[in-house]
């Protein structure tokens, strides 16, 4: 068994690693959809399946990954993830045609759910209780590294090579991670008399049917396939609402309803999905507003979108420390507070100061971003039981997912209908502003009502605690 009281950081190395590795096989893509344009002579809808598949995958297996990993060890789970994150990488460097490259993507996402469900659980199984906050923060820093390493390092990579490289690249970094897990993590059993038997088939796959419907009608971009998203989304409701009474009849569930009943858990994943939905309105909101109200080019728009993953791998760590030092709810409560705080400065601050104000309400609202994260990862975390935590860990990546694809729909969305016309290109400046400043002051509600949420937990926690006393 790991020594529990061990200071050494070295110890995170490779749960780090992963997350980077996993982050990076989400960002490295989005740069190289042009070439790939030009590469395959396909349409922006097609190569764009390169990216969608990625996450599609990564959203639908990511919670049985975190189950695998209870039952058959954590270590053994994330090796076997590493190989498969490996084979699909080359698969994507070799692949001849579109299809096959995204097949390799949809592979390398499989992979990419047991890197990112994993990280979480092995760091749990490492780290002492004191120092999970920290744990917690490293995990968030990686994991903005990566997302803010992958564009660039895939448009130096373009520079002198082709798309392929970028493949390789991956295919290189899994493979460190693999080996800096054999070295780092202690070897632990699997849990005794586990198999196959267990995992939930049934619950597994109407979860996989209602979380693709999910992905598909959030996306907005089906690639030919002639069902309009309305039809998507009420499949995925059908879908969740028989996973519910699948789960409440099976006798080893995929997910148990106790966790979500339980008020820390079920709160948790609930505040996840909605400042994910929040994060992800920054990135797909933001670079309109930036080229068609303050008129700068790509390039500018590329430094501008740059600072937030920045600032979030400078302020994931510290967050994590402060979760440790004053504890996970106050902590949490800091960070949506701030959160609030920094979409109202994003709203309306660059109206009046241009870039500046852009990159100011940046610097303000991001690292509110990493101390809600590590709060919020800390107390699902901090008293999961050793077989449940692959679980937990893997419905946190799931419910941030589901967050991310809600915002990138819904926020684009909002802001279309705030535009008043379809074609950003054709609008005024003005107009465009002002559809990004109540776009952001919508995002500030929904946080508001996430802080809400926190405070309401909390004091019915308090209120049990008294009862029991």
């Amino acid at each position: 068994m790991p020594d529990t009281t061990s200071p050494r950081s070295s110890i995170l190395i490779a749960p780090a690693a992963a997350s980077l590795t996993a982050s990076l096989g989400i960002s490295v893509a989005s740069v190289l959809l042009p070439m790939l344009t030009r590469s395959f002579s396909a349409t922006i809808s097609d190569v764009q399946w390169v990216v969608l598949a990625y996450l599609m995958s990564v959203t639908i297996s990511i919670v049985s990954a975190g189950r695998l990993g209870d039952l058959f060890g954590h270590r053994r789970v994330l090796h076997c993830g590493l190989i498969l994150f490996i084979v699909a990488s080359i698969l994507s460097a070799l692949a001849p045609t579109l299809d096959i490259l995204v097949a390799g993507r949809a592979l390398q996402g499989l992979g990419g759910a047991i890197l990112i469900a994993l990280s979480m659980s092995i760091a749990r199984d490492l780290v002492p209780t004191e120092r999970l906050g920290t744990a917690m923060g490293l995990l968030g820093t990686t994991s903005a590294a990566g997302t803010a390493l992958g564009p660039s390092l895939g448009g130096v990579l373009l520079t002198w090579s082709d798309w392929r490289m970028a493949f390789w690249l991956l295919a290189v970094f899994a493979s460190v991670t693999l080996i800096l897990s054999m070295i780092t993590i202690p070897p632990c059993p699997r849990r005794p008399n586990a198999s196959f038997r267990e995992l939930d088939f049934p619950g597994t796959l109407v979860l996989v049917v209602a979380l693709a419907a999910y992905a598909l009608a959030t996306s907005g971009r089906t690639s030919g396939i002639p069902v309009p998203p309305s039809v998507w989304m009420i499949t995925a409701l059908i879908a969740t609402t028989l996973f519910v009474v699948v789960e409440i009849r099976a006798v080893s569930p995929l997910v148990p309803m106790t966790l979500l009943q339980d008020r820390t858990t079920g709160t948790g994943f609930a505040m996840n999905w909605a400042i994910g939905t929040v994060m992800m309105s920054t990135l797909v909101v933001g670079p309109f507003f930036l080229a068609f109200s303050l008129g700068l080019n790509d390039a500018l728009i590329g430094l501008v979108m740059a600072v937030g993953p920045v600032v979030a791998a400078l302020s994931g760590v510290p967050a994590g420390r402060l979760t440790d030092r004053f504890s996970a709810r106050r902590v949490m409560g800091l960070g949506l507070a701030q959160t609030v705080l920094g979409l109202l400065c994003l709203a309306f601050l660059p109206r009046y100061f241009g870039v500046g104000g852009y990159v100011a309400a940046l610097i303000a609202l991001t690292p509110a971003f990493q101390l809600f994260l590590a709060a919020n990862n800390t107390m699902v975390m901090i008293n999961a039981p050793k077989e449940q935590r692959g679980r937990l860990s893997g419905l946190l990546g799931l419910s941030r997912n589901l967050g991310l694809m809600t915002g990138a729909s819904a926020m684009s969305s909002l802001f279309v209908a705030l535009l008043g016309t379809g074609d950003v290109v054709l609008a005024p400046a003005a107009d465009v502003a002002y559809a990004f400043s109540m776009t952001f002051t919508a995002a500030a509600v929904l946080a508001l009502m996430t802080f809400g949420l926190a405070l309401y937990s909390q004091v019915h926690r308090s209120a049990e605690a008294s009862n029991r006393i």
